[in-house]
């Protein structure tokens, strides 16, 4: 007698985040909670939750916490966490999941940190000036003017470690076709888009 078993359950808001982040597995399973990520990070002290502690309440089911944590969102996509993460998990790719799996559930916030303005018009002014971020210059000018103590930190230990793997540049470098950019960026403006 043949017995035809399925298993089949809802997904859990660590599949969503697992589904949804571009280019497969980030390893989140991996995660050994050993703070390293939130101890590398150069905007943890800003944020509500470490990404150890939201790789925790990811793995808790608390989702509407998660999604409305301005964490991803203090992310400057330094890699640093990821480099120095014993178990290779993709931070920064869970980040930018977040950030998109809130925006698609209506459950980010406006940070009310006094900070997040500048930070938003820093990183809006390399993008129209540069055609990209410059993490080195958005992470220094926000710990400088915020934080000095953590940019000291930030500049001895994560900044010699990135430079040494290639993982970040001394200077900012503008993309090849700023002119069209900043016509898209100009389009944007005229439908209503903000910056």
């Amino acid at each position: 007698m043949e017995t035809n078993l399925q298993t089949s359950r809802t997904p859990t808001f660590y599949d969503e985040v697992i589904r949804d982040t571009p280019g497969g597995d980030p390893n989140l399973e991996m995660c050994i909670q050993c703070g390293t990520c939130g101890g590398s990070c150069p905007s943890g002290a800003d944020m509500d939750h470490t990404p150890r502690n939201l790789f925790a309440m990811i793995n808790a089911g608390m989702k509407e916490d998660v999604l409305r944590s301005n964490s991803p969102w203090y992310c400057v996509s330094c890699y640093y966490c990821m480099v120095r993460c014993p178990q290779e998990i993709h931070i920064t790719d869970i980040m930018y999941t977040l950030k998109r799996m809130a925006i698609k559930e209506g459950l980010y916030r406006e940070s009310s940190a006094s900070e997040a303005p500048g930070f938003s018009e820093t990183f809006i002014h390399y993008v129209e000036n540069y055609g990209r971020s410059f993490e080195l210059g958005l992470a220094t000018w926000h710990h400088l003017r915020y934080h000095p103590i953590n940019a000291i930190r930030m500049a001895s230990t994560m900044g010699l470690e990135l430079l040494r793997k290639g993982r970040m540049d001394l200077t900012p470098t503008r993309i090849k076709n700023m002119p069209q950019l900043k016509k898209i960026l100009k389009k944007a403006k005229a439908i209503g888009g903000t910056t």
